[in-house]
């Protein structure tokens, strides 16, 4: 099972960085980025705080530090075209020298949408919009020149060079929704991913393998990651996510649940892991009990 670091974008690039190169140097596999401009509107949040943006941030990574996989977690469909995107994508790939994936998204946080003044339409339209958007992507990715006419995007005999260094670039498609996004999932992604304890992530995935079933697609061409937030030693706070550890003991039992299931990729986000040494202390024992 591979395991990344996912360091959030509300720091200082400098902090960033310091843990891509420390996944880097100890042996994590990859680093994944957030797609957001500033932190959810919630109560006790600092609507004000600093977020860097994440293809900007990607590529700065993709240049400094030359092993670990990288990728996006995920970008959000109502922020860019998609032709604009494959084009950033391709470019990240050959920053990195093929070691970049792809994560999308439909697109969810409210009040990006309202400062910004971009739409985000009712769940249907922005699922609708979302299949499109991956339709333009597989396109102009893996094709010589892309025409498309939706709805929401029209593209005529499209090229988007040069082309990735991997063929075909990996997506990777974040969502959990049973009636109608693990079916999306299940049609386009290279790679899944979602938040999720480990019951969650084997229900969820065993509904991935039916719409997979559905559709014709070998289950195992999907790669599965999720993610939760960590607590190497301590008490577990209540979030709004799911939360593991406590003690390195328990967190190495999920885990070992984690892979029992067959994931394929737990990523790790740093916000529980405290600061500068303490951090990179964490993510050590974190490593230590993955691999051991």
């Amino acid at each position: 099972m591979r395991l990344s670091i996912w360091p959030g974008a509300g720091q200082r690039y400098d902090e960033i960085l310091q843990v891509a190169r420390h996944a880097e140097a100890t042996g994590w596999d990859g680093v994944y980025v957030a797609d957001h401009f500033m932190p959810n509107a919630a109560p006790g949040r600092d609507s004000m705080a600093p977020m860097l943006e994440c293809g900007t941030l990607l590529a700065a990574l993709g240049a400094a530090v030359p092993r670990v996989r990288l990728g996006s977690l995920v970008y959000g469909n109502t922020y860019r075209h998609p032709a604009v995107l494959a084009n950033m994508a391709a470019t990240a790939d050959h920053v990195t020298g093929g070691r970049f994936t792809l994560g999308m998204g439909a697109g969810w946080q409210v009040n990006e949408h309202e400062q910004y003044g971009i739409e985000l339409p009712p769940v249907k339209q922005r699922l609708d919009r979302f299949v499109e958007a991956l339709e333009v992507l597989h396109g102009l990715l893996r094709r010589p020149r892309t025409t498309f006419e939706g709805e929401y995007y029209r593209l005529t005999d499209a090229v988007c060079e040069p082309k990735p260094v991997q063929d075909p670039l990996p997506i990777l498609i974040g969502g959990k929704g049973e009636q109608r996004m693990l079916g999306i999932v299940a049609r386009y992604a290279d790679v899944w991913n979602t938040w999720g304890l480990p019951g969650v992530i084997a229900h969820k995935s065993a509904v991935l393998d039916e719409f997979c079933a559905a559709q014709g697609r070998d289950a195992k061409a999907i790669a599965r990651t999720a993610q939760a937030l960590v607590v190497v030693d301590g008490p577990l706070p209540e979030a709004p996510f799911p939360v593991i550890g406590g003690s390195p003991q328990a967190l190495a039992d999920t885990i070992a649940e984690y892979r029992g299931i067959g994931l394929d990729e737990l990523i790790v986000p740093d916000g529980l892991l405290g600061k500068d040494a303490d951090r990179l202390k964490a993510m050590d024992t974190i490593l230590s009990l993955a691999r051991g």
